[in-house]
């Protein structure tokens, strides 16, 4: 039987998360602040924890930094739905965190069923999950350059019946990322190491509940060369810009008189992740030839995605899947990878350079 540790300094929550687990099979323990968590964490020795951010004697983020030195262990945050909570949760992911989940609002005992399934699916993931040394960067995100060099003019658009031009457009293609558990530290890994000229934007389908994608946009924005945007309306697609998933929507490609807009969507009933990879890549393949797409399946738990990037990779589109020896989650990639539908499958930190070297 694998043991979970939740610590939390509400009794009423280490009762209700420790309930849920304990129904789905696990062996759970408690502790009732971070000090605790982390004596707990060396006399248990649990296959995962939960961990509360805000507790008194020792905060969730100052017990992470010791477990993580102590005895690495896959960790879900359980984060407050404010914008100083979404902040503090990124900074534990940036520490070794696999994953979170937002705490249900209002009163708690009423709403614990809005994350039954999610808490039991994430701490399953994190049983799993492959626990890495954290990145440096962790808390001191890289200052963006004073001066970047300006964004190439926009040439002609093309008609709405034609697909952008790979030659002279202003938009010769896009990257298009797939990602879930253990995304934001990966994608921290990778998007830095893009220069400011990058010739093509990249768009990503991060999995990530609301209220949380603006506020990982603007951590991203801070730390990178390129322009970070969350896409909570529809903006053009342009070179040396990122646009990322608003979670509570799908983040599609479409052309608005002739020019390619990234926009959200309402979420796919038929998707059971969102912002949906697939419904990125299809809606893409509508606007751009294969040869004009890139395709970056990172890590993540489940299949999001895999369909698509496969079809795009039998189109004459380029793929690439992150490896098993960097993956949090190796879910998203090996379903990529056993379809027949990745180009290359490389480790985290040789991805920037691939992209970088196809689209010179």
């Amino acid at each position: 039987m694998r043991k979970v540790l939740v610590v939390d300094d509400s009794a009423l929550m280490r009762k209700l998360l420790g309930g849920v687990l304990a129904e789905a099979g696990y062996e759970v323990h408690v502790a009732r602040n971070g000090r605790e968590g982390v004596e707990q964490l060396l006399a248990v020795q649990p296959d995962a924890v939960t961990l509360d951010i805000n507790m008194p004697e020792m905060d969730g983020l100052s017990a992470l930094s010791l477990m993580m030195a102590a005895r690495p262990t896959p960790v879900v945050m359980v984060s407050s739905l404010t914008e100083k909570g979404a902040l503090a949760t990124f900074e534990a992911l940036a520490l070794g965190a696999v994953d979170f989940i937002a705490k249900p609002g209002g009163t708690i005992s009423l709403h614990v069923d809005d994350i039954r399934a999610q808490l039991v699916e994430k701490v399953g993931a994190a049983c799993r999950a492959r626990v890495g040394r954290a990145s440096g960067a962790a808390g001191q995100p890289a200052a963006k350059p004073a001066a970047r060099p300006a964004v190439p003019p926009r040439a002609a658009a093309p008609t709405a019946a034609a697909r952008p031009a790979p030659d002279g457009a202003a938009v010769p293609g896009a990257v298009l990322v797939g990602v879930s558990t253990g995304g934001p530290r990966t994608l921290e890994e990778i998007l830095p190491k893009l220069p400011a000229d990058f010739p093509w934007p990249v768009l990503i389908a991060q999995h990530m509940p609301l209220n949380f994608t603006d506020a990982f946009a603007r951590r991203m924005d801070a730390m990178c060369p390129l322009d970070v945007r969350e896409v909570a309306a529809p903006m053009p697609l342009e070179p040396g810009r990122v646009y990322i998933g608003r979670a509570g929507t799908d983040l599609a490609v479409s052309l608005r008189g002739g020019q390619p807009y990234a926009l959200p969507r309402p979420e796919s009933a038929g998707m059971p992740w969102h912002p949906s990879v697939d419904v990125l890549v299809d809606s893409a393949m509508k606007v751009f030839a294969p040869q004009q797409l890139v395709g970056v399946m990172l890590t993540g738990m489940g299949y999001d995605g895999a369909a698509a990037m496969t079809r795009l990779h039998q189109a004459g589109g380029r793929t690439v899947a992150e490896s098993a020896d960097t993956a949090v989650v190796f879910g998203m990639p090996q379903e990529l990878i056993q379809r027949g539908g990745a180009s290359l499958v490389l480790p985290c930190g040789a991805i920037a350079a691939q992209l970088r070297s196809w689209l010179r």
